[in-house]
This record gives C-alpha cells, sequence and structure tokens, in this order.
C-alpha cells in the first residue's frame, strides 16, 4: 500500500529539472507569462460563456466573476508557491506528487487532461462556429456539413423529419424555437455520400492541425504569436468597454439580481472555464528565463487583469441591452449589432472572437503535451512522451498525441458535456494543489521556495466566517436552507416532467396551456424549458397531471444534494483540523471554494468525472504503477 504513495524528494525533482531543461529553451519572462496567461482566460469567457452567465444572473453576475476570481486568486497563491518550490513542467501534477505521492499525482495528471485537452476540443468547436458566421458576415457560405459534428447533425436530420412527417413545414419549424435544428437537417442532408453520410467540422480540425503545427515548432514561434493576438484582442476589448459605455442604460441593470443567488450561481460552470487557463503558466516552468521569481508574478498579473475586465464588460453589456436578451453564443457582438450607430463593431468583434479563442488553443495545446512529458520522465507514461525533437526542443510525440486527442473527438463532441467535465477536472486539481499548501504549512521541516503564501492562522479566522455564513443562511437564505436540509419536495424540472407524462395526460397538458396562454403550444418540454422558475411552478400546478408527477421527493430529490453534502464534510473536517493542526487561512479558503464550486456543477457532472477517474485509475494500475522510477526506491523527503 505504501507504493501508492511513494512521493518525489524536492531535490531530486530539481535536480533531474536541471539536467532536462538544459535541452529546452529558456526564452519567457515576467512579460510573456502574462501574455500567456491573459490569452489562456481572455478568450471563450469574454466572447461566449459571459452571455449565459449573464442571462442566469442579470447583472449580479458580476459578483460570480469575483467570487471565481478570488477562488482563483486564493488558488494562485499556491500555484505560484509551488511554482517556486519546484519549477517544472508538471504543474498540479508534479505538486501532488511532493506533497500525497505518486497515486494522487496520477490522479491529478489524468484530470489535468480534462482541462488542457478536452478543453481544447471546446475552443476548437466554438472557434468554427466563429469563424463560420464570420466568413459568412463577409459574403463566403460554409456548406453545413463541413461545419459539425456526425451525430449532432444527425440528430437534427431525424428531427426536422419527424416534424416534416406531422405536416410541418422547413419555414414553419424556422420560425419556431427550433430553428436551431435545420442547420443540422440541412447538413446530414446535403452531405456527401460516401457509403455514409460525411459530416465533418472541417474548420475545427483545420485549427488543431495549425496550432499542433505551431505549438510543434518551439516556444519561442508559440510565444510571439499568443503575444501578438493578446495585443490585438486587449485592443477591442478596451475599444468595447470605451465605445459601450456611451450607449448603458441604467434602467437595464434593474433587477441587478433578478434570479437571486441561485440564479448568479447557475452560471458557475461558464465563468469558472473563463478563468482556468491561468495555471497553464506553470506547465512552461523549465521554459523560463527565472521561473522561482516569474511564475508567481506572471500567475497574479494575468489573473487582476481579466478580472478586472471581465466585470467592467459584464456591467457594460448588461447595460446596453436588458440580461434577458444574452442567452446567445455571440454575446458582445449580438450587443452591437443591435445598435444601429455600432454594427460596424460587430464585424471587429467576431473577428477578434476568431483570434482570442485561437490564442487560448495555443496555451492549453502547449499545456498538455509538457504534463505528458514530465509523466512519462517519472515512468507513469510511455518513454516516447519525454522525447524532444532534437532541433525545435519541444516534446514533440506528446504533442502530435495532443492533436489527435483533441481532433478526433471534434467528430462527435457534445460541447456542454465537455464544457462541465472541463471545469470539474480542473476544479479537482485546483483543490489538491490547495491541499498539497496546507499539507506543507503543517511540517515545520518542509522545503519552501522563494515564494511562500503569507500565513494567516486558520483557527482566528475560520470561527468568524462560519458564525457569518450561518448567520446569512438563517436570514436571508432561511427558506433556501430549511428546504436543502428537511429534503422538501421539488417541482420535477422539465425535461423529466414531459418524459413522464402518458399520451392522454400530454393531450390535456396541451389543450390547458392553450386555454392558459390563448396561443398553441408546438413543443411542451421547449415551452416549459424556458419559463423562469416561478411562472413555471404556477403553470406546473395548473396542468391535469397527477401530483406525484409534478414534484420530485425523498431520494429524487436527495441525490441532487449530495456534492453540496461532501462539500458540508469537508468543510466541517477542515473546520476542526484548524484547532489542531498549523493551517493557513489563503489555501484553505482556495480549496473551500474551489470545492464548493465542485459541489454547484451538479450530480451528473460528478458522476462523469468519477467514470474518468475509473478509467484513469485502470490505467495506472495498467502500466504507471509497474513502470514507475520509484518503483524499487521510494523517496521520502
Amino acid at each position: 500500500m505504501s507504493q501508492l504513495f511513494r512521493k518525489k524528494s524536492v531535490a531530486s525533482i530539481l535536480a533531474e529539472s536541471d539536467k532536462n531543461s538544459a535541452s529546452m529553451k529558456r526564452t519567457l519572462g515576467v512579460r510573456d507569462l502574462t501574455g500567456f496567461g491573459i490569452a489562456a482566460i481572455v478568450g471563450a469567457g469574454i466572447f461566449s460563456t459571459i452571455g449565459r452567465a449573464s442571462f442566469e444572473g442579470g447583472p449580479a453576475v458580476i459578483f460570480l466573476f469575483i467570487f471565481t476570481a478570488i477562488a482563483c486568486g486564493f488558488t494562485a497563491f499556491a500555484y505560484a508557491e509551488f511554482a517556486s518550490l519546484v519549477p517544472v513542467s508538471g504543474s498540479a501534477y508534479t505538486y501532488s506528487y511532493v506533497a500525497f505521492g505518486e497515486l494522487f499525482a496520477w490522479v491529478i495528471g489524468w484530470s489535468l487532461i480534462m482541462e488542457y485537452a478536452i478543453g481544447n476540443i471546446v475552443l476548437a468547436i466554438s472557434w468554427s462556429d466563429y469563424f463560420t458566421t464570420l466568413l459568412s458576415g463577409m459574403g463566403i457560405h460554409t456548406p453545413e456539413w463541413m461545419t459539425m459534428d456526425y451525430f449532432t447533425a444527425k440528430e437534427g436530420f431525424e428531427f426536422v423529419t419527424n416534424e416534416l412527417a406531422k405536416g410541418k413545414t422547413l419555414d414553419s419549424i424556422a420560425n419556431s424555437h427550433y430553428v436551431q435544428e435545420i442547420p443540422k437537417y440541412l447538413a446530414y442532408k446535403d452531405a456527401p455520400n460516401v457509403g455514409f453520410h460525411l459530416v465533418v467540422d472541417i474548420p475545427a480540425l483545420i485549427i488543431t492541425f495549425l496550432i499542433t503545427a505551431l505549438v510543434y515548432r518551439g516556444i519561442n514561434e508559440s510565444r510571439k504569436a499568443s503575444n501578438a493576438m493578446v495585443v490585438l484582442k486587449l485592443a477591442v476589448v478596451v475599444l468595447v468597454i470605451i465605445v459601450g459605455a456611451f450607449y448603458v442604460n441604467p434602467d437595464n441593470w434593474n433587477p441587478f439580481a433578478p434570479n437571486g443567488i441561485g440564479g448568479v450561481l447557475a452560471g458557475v460552470s461558464s465563468v469558472f472555464y473563463a478563468y482556468i487557463g491561468f495555471d497553464a503558466i506553470s506547465t512552461t516552468a523549465e521554459e523560463c528565463k527565472d521561473p522561482k521569481r516569474d511564475l508567481p508574478r506572471g500567475i497574479f498579473a494575468s489573473i487582476i487583469i481579466c478580472t478586472i475586465l471581465y466585470v467592467v464588460i459584464a456591467l457594460v453589456i448588461t447595460g446596453m441591452v436588458h440580461y434577458s436578451e444574452l442567452n446567445v453564443g455571440d454575446p458582445l457582438a449580438y450587443v452591437f449589432d443591435k445598435i444601429n450607430d455600432l454594427k460596424w463593431l460587430a464585424g471587429i468583434i467576431a473577428l477578434s472572437a476568431v483570434v482570442a479563442m485561437a490564442s487560448v488553443f495555443i496555451v492549453f495545446q502547449i499545456g498538455q503535451p509538457r504534463i505528458w512529458m514530465t509523466m512519462s520522465r517519472d515512468g507513469l507514461l510511455p518513454k516516447k512522451f519525454s522525447k524532444l525533437h532534437p532541433k525545435f526542443k519541444t516534446p514533440s510525440y506528446a504533442t502530435i498525441f495532443t492533436g489527435f486527442v483533441v481532433g478526433i473527438p471534434i467528430l462527435f463532441t457534445d460541447l456542454e458535456l465537455v464544457v462541465d467535465a472541463c471545469s470539474i477536472g480542473t476544479l479537482f486539481a485546483f483543490v489538491l494543489v490547495c491541499a498539497a499548501v496546507i499539507r506543507l504549512d503543517a511540517d515545520p521541516n518542509a522545503i519552501r521556495g522563494n515564494f511562500k503564501t503569507p500565513f494567516f492562522n486558520a483557527k482566528y479566522i475560520m470561527p468568524f466566517v462560519t458564525l457569518i455564513i450561518i448567520l446569512v443562511c438563517a436570514t436571508t437564505f432561511k427558506e433556501e436552507s430549511k428546504s436543502f436540509f428537511n429534503n422538501e419536495p421539488q417541482v420535477t424540472p422539465a425535461e423529466k416532467f414531459v418524459s413522464s407524462l402518458s399520451d392522454k395526460e400530454l393531450k390535456d397538458t396541451y389543450i390547458t396551456l392553450k386555454n392558459i396562454t390563448g396561443n398553441e403550444v408546438e413543443h411542451l418540454d421547449d415551452y416549459l424549458s424556458n419559463l423562469d422558475e416561478e411562472t413555471y411552478k404556477s403553470t406546473i400546478n395548473k396542468l391535469p397531471v397527477y401530483e406525484e408527477k409534478k414534484t420530485e421527493q425523498g431520494w429524487d430529490v436527495f441525490k441532487h444534494k449530495i456534492p453540496m453534502y461532501i462539500f458540508l464534510v469537508i468543510y466541517i473536517s477542515m473546520f476542526v483540523r484548524c484547532f489542531f493542526k498549523r493551517t493557513s487561512i489563503i489555501p484553505l479558503a482556495g480549496m473551500l471554494c474551489c470545492f464548493y464550486m465542485m459541489a454547484q456543477l451538479g450530480l451528473k457532472n460528478w458522476l462523469i468525472f468519477l467514470i474518468w477517474l475509473v478509467i484513469g485509475l485502470i490505467i495506472y494500475f495498467s502500466y504507471g504503477y509497474k513502470h514507475s522510477k520509484l518503483k524499487n526506491n521510494p523517496v521520502v523527503e
């Protein structure tokens, strides 16, 4: 059992790093690292997911950005401390190897695949959408079968075909809530038939190939390209803020938090996804001129700059249009396209979004191969993954392999599922990095780096924080807290409610809704899903359906609260720990904030993550455990 938790010593890591980094190019300074951080953070979040988050939380979404930035800031202290202690390319993987041992290190390394490689699948698909939209605005139409994956197109084709069989027309579907199914239908229908319908997201595959080729050629080339893209997109973001400020209508900020704290937190995965790239800076440690000094500075500078930009942008776009209009894929372009005087800016925003996402792609595509390279050096992956190109001095095989890992799933990936998986995997890595610093703080003999997280004893702070939380829950969120702990029945979610109806109940429901609204409701699940919480509850109560179908009770309610109960157990255990072991509030706050955000992602995402971990453990015990360099020589510092 002890073999599972064999650790690498700091001394051995540094010795190995000096040996390996001699063959890599040290070209990155603070400015470059900050540029990489901004490149990774200012991307899909500011050009895409900020719209969905604003729709859920209203203008109050700025508090979610601030909360997420604070959580990432606490975590950044942990990353900065480890980056100065063990400045190697493994990021959280290496940090866990030092603090917890090999098994935890493997789990983190496996989890980080969800951040970097799988995150780039999201970026490739999003980039493709923006790119084809940009081409369309220039009068260049890309065939639909070249812009999406096979399964999405087939699903849309089957849906539209069923609607046409019911007597609908393409025009009537195009004028309904299901207008987005038309391109999918056309993609499958018009695709070349080569024994099957050839539907391929070609722009996504092309950008994956080009970025992989750029990263393959070297860190210096990647740095230059990234810095140029950062300058361009920051210029556009500042332009958007300055111009948009003149068109802000303060009335659009009322109500400020239309859906309360629940609405604000509903966008947690989208907002957190916007921030996850800051840790990618630490994967370039062996290519930094002075990693112990520059890595911490680059991490903090990028988070501070990007948080200010996100908050200001959120205030501007929710002030220019009502938050209820922002549930679109390209919110910035949408907002400026609505104002006649500013339509010219919408095109510039679309172009900058293409550049912004490409720059994020570069940073993530740099990060993944370097983590695999480090794991390979430790024997947990085949030696090929640590092979450096003789001329470009990059992990060549790992880079090419990453290109395939990103490119192949593009053919069949569910975008929403991937975003959530990416967020929960990254949050888990953040939790363990913070926990690693907590462990170091408790060990007076532990070696520390040049940068050390300021120590504020949690024993004196946690009681006050806990008291404030209890008071807020007992007053401001009294009903929500009571409902949570009493496991009170909840209104059945729309999708589950509709699927439970019999044919007679479904028919009677359509008749009832027509009487209530005065209009024909075509698709019940779509109609109910677009109602706000209170309207949905009152509508469900009026329908001629058995009462037990209208509400969830018992286990059906409790199972969705399991992640939050796990968080409460962790919180209580860490609260108790403060009084028995030396604990700093900063890494503890980072750990608890990240775990809280994990709890907000829901049971489904946890199950996906657990399945992913099981697959990773099977691979570890099949290969890594047997080939680890520490197998016959466990080193404990």
